[in-house]
């Protein structure tokens, strides 16, 4: 006879091992009807979801596609007879949600706002408007619109999938999968268009790539700058950038202007706004006003709407939203400024009534609570803080699952981090088998830009993996942070795209009141030597005076222009170098950029060999962590075969080479030596040749011989001397103590447990990585002769 299904109460005790029980429950003293664990706030509870009402703002012959000007709906207007019929049935399947959008009957004001001298747009849309998919297709049958539309995205898996939906809304093929496709996108490593393209999602930095190419732009009609609010570095550069263009006598353009709509949930809009407005009257245009409450411009209505209320094409008169939702009149000739209200679903808040000690436990526990109480469907979206802690959470549930009940339904688990491919990254937007709870264990990577389909339910740890980089010491210190306020209710929000839905934060009320409000900009903590020398290969001399959106530190840009200047990719007067351009031309870091260049040179030519290990540092760790002891030990004892006595850098290589020359096959040779075989699946290694061809620092005949597994101490020798080209300053030599010193700093520094290296001593050391977690970390390293070092030193 089969148990009896656990009820939440009883839950803990009833499915999790005896270490598991033994863990103090919080619920004791704690009365709450539906779960003793957490305290609950009520979200917008009281108010039902907005859902605008499209009788009042739609013509009745908008059904088939016709807008109240009389303009066809672009969804309607690029759809052909050469559609097939699968796609037409799904734009037409999918019409019905577009126009249930909150941001769909604002369609005609959008483009409006666009047009004229209007070059600008500032757009605050909630979570759940649709402003990301919804304005490109808004725009890109504007008059003005002769070209592509590019959107920008913070992240690779929002780019593509929202390039995805947008297809699919459109009715036509995605990419470079047909030459009639009218979406694409272009990520890191990963660009798939076609000769149709006119709207296309991108990384910022594959943005800040195409302007190397083409400053000025000329295949766009539009830039779309989406999820600002997030600051990355690139963002900041693709804004300073842009309002150049923008603001510009658009000469490089031939005349034809460009559109740049600035989007973001949160983002201050009277900063954004300033930040243009110093641009036009930079450039000699009329001077802009903002009125704070209480000091209207004559003739001001104090009642109207949320929308920036377009009076002509001269001058925008009207108010937004600033991100502390107070009322903010701007009066602009260029810019005009805009705020959706969101379709957000009520979200209840659970906290916990006291701190936990280990999230990734606590998490583990609440999971199986909310399994086993919450009726189908609802699936689990776990906000966890990095790839380790995402696996090691993955396998904790799979094995709690597996001691189930058949009447229990079952849980698929499924991981989603940067560093994942692409293609197990979309398998958390397909739909859950049925009787089937998906958990999708995430980073911060899930924070925004993407609504994964079925999740009701979000469990947020509250913690993020936040770099700092010590300018003086040249450190990467990767910590394990709290989030801010901003990012716990972007996590939340996650929960309440589809229906209503449930927030369980595992850190208590007082502790989220403690929160910085907002993030800290990316442009104020990280290294900056791919960012100036950006700027650099697209001509800007003065990286002091570039426009940015918050100021960096002199420090750190004097810190990396030394750098870019020890690496060769700028000359003594500060400008750009040949060898600068070539490594700017690569998606990559300078250093990693630099080795590429090194190795292309005729007198090395071990390009085959450094575009392996490169292909490998880019992406998840081929060799993942293990949890016990006897897998530890299993997995070193087969990994033998693969160490390299010179380190990490030629162990990933040897790596390469095997998993390549294995024909029969490879799943069970990656099991076997304990191998990430979803890693080495992943599509870099092919990616970076086509790259080195491109910029012909590869003959396009080349070939790679993928049955070499060895390779020989000449070569070995090469392929370290081009490495320490790029990471000279990161290496250290060893000191009669036992312990390595820092060339640069003469910091002490410890090499990683991970690293082949771990316990050995050597003369001198090389490492891509110097990071800090509970201490100094040598990451990626390889043993080098110091005579080596000098010679690059002293060239």
């Amino acid at each position: 006879m089969e148990p009896k299904r656990p009820t939440a109460k009883s839950h803990a005790h009833s499915v999790l091992t005896p270490a598991f029980q033994a863990i103090p429950n919080p619920t004791n003293g704690v009365k709450r009807k539906r779960d003793d664990r957490f305290e609950r706030t009520a979200t917008n509870a009281s108010s039902p979801p907005r859902k605008p009402d499209t009788a009042q703002n739609l013509s009745k012959s908008q059904g088939n596609g016709q807008l109240q000007n009389g303009k066809q709906d672009p969804a309607h207007r690029s759809t052909d007879n050469s559609l097939s019929k699968p796609l037409n049935e799904k734009r037409k399947a999918l019409l019905s949600a577009r126009k249930a959008l909150p941001i769909w009957p604002h369609a005609s004001e959008i483009r409006e706002s666009l047009r004229g001298v209007r070059d600008v747009m500032l757009l605050v849309g909630e979570t759940g408007s649709g402003k990301s998919t919804q304005v490109p297709q808004f725009l890109m049958n504007e008059t003005w619109c002769q070209g592509c539309i590019a959107i920008t995205q913070p992240r690779r898996v929002a780019a593509i999938s929202l390039a995805r939906r947008v297809a699919e809304e459109m009715g036509t093929p995605l990419g470079s999968s047909s030459p009639a496709s009218k979406v694409g996108y272009s990520v890191r490593f990963d660009t798939s268009t076609s000769p149709s393209t006119r709207i296309k999602f991108l990384t910022e930095g594959m943005l800040l790539q195409e302007m190397l190419r083409d400053p000025w732009l000329r295949q766009y009609s539009a830039v779309i700058v989406d999820e600002v609010h997030e600051r990355s570095v690139n963002v900041d550069l693709v804004l300073g950038f842009l309002r150049g263009i923008v603001t510009g006598d658009k000469k490089g353009r031939r005349g034809a202007p460009l559109k740049v709509a600035v989007m973001s949930a949160t983002a201050d809009i009277e900063g954004l706004f300033n930040f243009f407005d110093e641009g036009y009257a930079a450039a000699g245009k009329i001077k802009s006003q903002i009125f704070t409450p209480g000091h209207q411009a004559d003739g001001e209505d104090d009642s109207e709407s949320s929308w920036s209320g377009l009076s002509s094409p001269e001058e925008t008169e009207g108010k937004t939203k600033s991100s502390s939702d107070q009322t903010v009149h701007i009066k602009s000739t260029f810019i005009s400024t805009c705020y959706i209200e969101g379709r957000q679903f009520p979200v209840q808040i659970m906290y916990l009534p006291e701190p936990v000690q280990d999230f990734v436990e606590t998490a583990l526990r609440t999971i199986f609570q909310i399994h086993y109480k919450e009726p189908m469907p609802g699936d689990l979206l776990v906000f966890l803080t990095g790839q380790d802690t995402v696996e090691a959470l993955e396998k904790l549930v799979n094995e709690y699952a597996q001691t189930m009940g058949p009447e229990v339904p079952k849980i698929l688990t499924l991981p989603l981090f940067a560093a994942l491919p692409q293609s197990a990254q979309q398998r958390v937007f397909q739909r859950a088998p049925p009787k089937t709870r998906k958990v999708i264990l995430a980073t911060n990577i899930a924070e925004t830009s993407v609504t994964v389909p079925g999740v009701r339910i979000v469990v947020d740890s509250g913690k993020a993996k936040i770099k700092q980089f010590r300018n003086r010491l040249g450190l990467d210190s990767l910590l394990v942070k709290p989030i801010s306020k901003s990012a716990a209710i972007q996590r939340k929000g996650r929960a309440g795209r589809e229906a209503a839905g449930q927030c369980y934060r595992l850190y208590t009320e007082q502790d989220y009141i403690k929160l910085e409000t907002d993030t800290v900009p990316e442009i104020l903590r990280c290294d900056l030597s791919a960012a100036v020398l950006t700027m650099k290969a697209r001509g800007v001399d003065d990286v002091v005076g570039f426009p940015f959106l918050t100021k960096p530190g002199r420090e750190g840009l004097e810190k990396a222009l030394l750098q870019l200047l020890q690496l060769g990719a700028l000359n003594e007067d500060g400008k750009i170098s040949e060898t600068g351009r070539q490594i700017s031309r690569l998606p990559l870091t300078p250093a990693l950029g630099r080795v590429i260049v090194a190795a292309a040179d005729e007198g090395m030519g071990c390009l085959s060999e450094v575009i392996d290990i490169i292909s490998c540092l880019s992406v998840e760790n081929i060799f993942p962590n293990l949890n016990t002891e006897d897998t530890k030990e299993q997995a070193e004892a087969a990994r033998q075969e693969l160490y390299r006595r010179q380190g990490d850098h030629l162990t990933l290589l040897a790596t390469v080479q095997a998993y390549a020359a294995e024909r029969s096959d490879r799943k069970a040779w990656a099991e076997k030596y304990f191998v990430s075989h979803r890693a080495m699946q992943n599509d870099v290694r092919k990616q970076l040749r086509a790259q080195c061809q491109q910029q012909k620092l590869l003959p396009a005949t080349a070939s790679f011989d993928d049955h070499n597994t060895t390779t020989s101490e000449a070569r070995t020798i090469k392929i370290l001397k081009c490495f320490l080209r790029g990471f000279a300053s990161n290496t250290a030599r060893l000191m009669p103590d036992g312990s390595y010193k820092t060339l640069v700093g003469n910091q002490t520094v410890a090499i990683h447990p991970s690293s082949v290296l771990f316990g050995k001593k050597v003369e001198g050391i090389m490492y891509n990585e110097f990071v800090f977690t509970n201490r100094s970390y040598a990451r990626n390293v390889s043993a080098v002769q110091m005579d080596w070092v000098g010679e690059v030193f002293v060239p």
